[in-house]
């Protein structure tokens, strides 16, 4: 059996303001680091043969400070295909900037994002070639909201993934020849006191 633990990053300071941040390079901010190192000890308690990250900074470090603390520092692999949907024109915006530039129905316009059904493919895509790839593997994914959240829809319809991905959550896939069973969804719990 093979599992992928798909983990959104830690927080931003563009996640705190409500700003789209898509391919922009944002760097976690402290409390993005500290959450990383609580799911770092959070995933102490188990084994894992690897970690692959978005090539996105956010998610890199957020890998970087996981490998750190489970002594597989130097084996943190970059995956492009894990970036975050690019969101062409609305990158760095607020929900009220976008508003008053493209109007109410802003989502409407050609701003030249990433459709949702492109970011889906791409994220199924991405996640089941790293199952092919490590099969019988414990590997940890780390990604963003956009694309974990779209390729969940396409990987384990049956589960209710509407619910927005909590910063540092993990969602465990169990890959069976019969297919995806997932029994753990957008936990965040060691971010509990």
């Amino acid at each position: 059996m093979t599992v992928i633990a798909c983990v959104r990053h830690g927080i931003t300071d563009w996640n705190v303001t409500g700003k789209a941040q898509g391919w922009t390079d944002i760097p976690l901010n402290e409390e993005g680091r500290e959450q990383a190192r609580r799911l770092a000890e959070r995933l102490a308690t188990e084994e894992w043969d690897a970690i692959i990250s978005s090539d996105l900074g956010r998610a890199r470090e957020t890998a970087e400070i996981i490998a750190a603390r489970l002594g597989i520092a130097a084996n943190v692999m970059l995956e492009p295909e894990l970036r975050e949907m690019n969101c062409g024109q609305i990158e760095g915006t607020t929900e009220e900037e976008r508003i008053a530039r493209w109007g109410k129905e802003w989502w409407k316009v050609d701003l030249g994002r990433e459709q949702p059904v492109q970011i889906m493919v791409r994220g199924e895509t991405a996640i089941r070639r790293l199952a092919d790839v490590h099969q019988g593997k414990r590997i940890i994914a780390v990604s963003h909201g956009g694309l974990i959240g779209y390729a969940l829809k396409r990987l384990i319809p049956e589960v209710p993934t509407e619910e927005k991905l909590h910063n540092t959550s993990v969602t465990l896939l169990k890959f069976h020849p019969e297919g995806i069973a997932c029994n753990l969804y957008n936990c965040a719990a060691h971010l509990s006191p």
